[in-house]
């Protein structure tokens, strides 16, 4: 069964050309199919050199007669889930990432992505699952790995006084190894009975 393209606007060589200057790699491979078709090449044929079955072709060809080279290019895919969070909303969750929780207000010191779907609910009248909130948090660029939580009444200078303050300690050696240590300052050592006797 043949394949028709009833437009008229193009021949083969202005595929050719547009498929030159389209930045759609898909759209500009249909496009050279259909300039194969039209000079004559079989259903197969074209759609073998475009990488396609030649079912597909025919559904190409059907969307060129209806819409032209619009018809080509592939449609949005309304199926993938729309952001909940607007942009703006977004970097405000960033914000807190960073900034980290107030004990007083979000009774926790770390956030856990339970704890940021609950806020962007509270804050924003939002519903996620605590899976999505995770993918947002990647998407925002934010590992998994996060420092060590810092209680909010820690007192830093104290730890640095302490710090400054603080004797170093180095392990004593024992005897033993002192003895050992000084034995092998130099080559081979005498008893001190051996070298009076010498």
């Amino acid at each position: 069964m043949t394949i028709t393209i009833t437009r008229t606007d193009l021949d083969a060589t202005g595929l050719r050309v547009a498929a030159t200057r389209s930045k759609d790699i898909a759209a500009a491979r249909r496009m050279l199919a259909l300039a194969l078709v039209l000079e004559g090449a079989t259903r197969t044929q074209a759609a073998r050199a475009a990488g396609m079955d030649r079912q597909t072709l025919r559904d190409w060809v059907h969307r060129y007669n209806a819409s032209g080279l619009d018809g080509l290019t592939n449609l949005p895919n309304s199926g993938a889930p729309a952001r909940k969070l607007t942009a703006e909303q977004e970097v405000t969750v960033a914000d807190w990432v960073r900034t980290g929780p107030t004990l007083e207000i979000h009774k926790v010191v770390r956030w856990r992505c339970a704890d940021l779907r609950d806020e962007i609910a509270r804050r924003f009248d939002v519903r996620m699952h605590e899976r999505t909130v995770g993918k947002l948090l990647a998407r925002l660029n934010f590992s998994r790995v996060s420092v060590r939580p810092r209680h909010p009444r820690q007192d830093i200078e104290a730890q640095e006084a302490h710090k400054k303050t603080s004797p170093i300690w180095s392990p004593q050696s024992s005897p033993h190894t002192r003895d050992q240590s000084l034995s092998n300052c130099g080559g081979k050592m005498k008893h001190a009975s051996a070298s009076t006797e010498a």
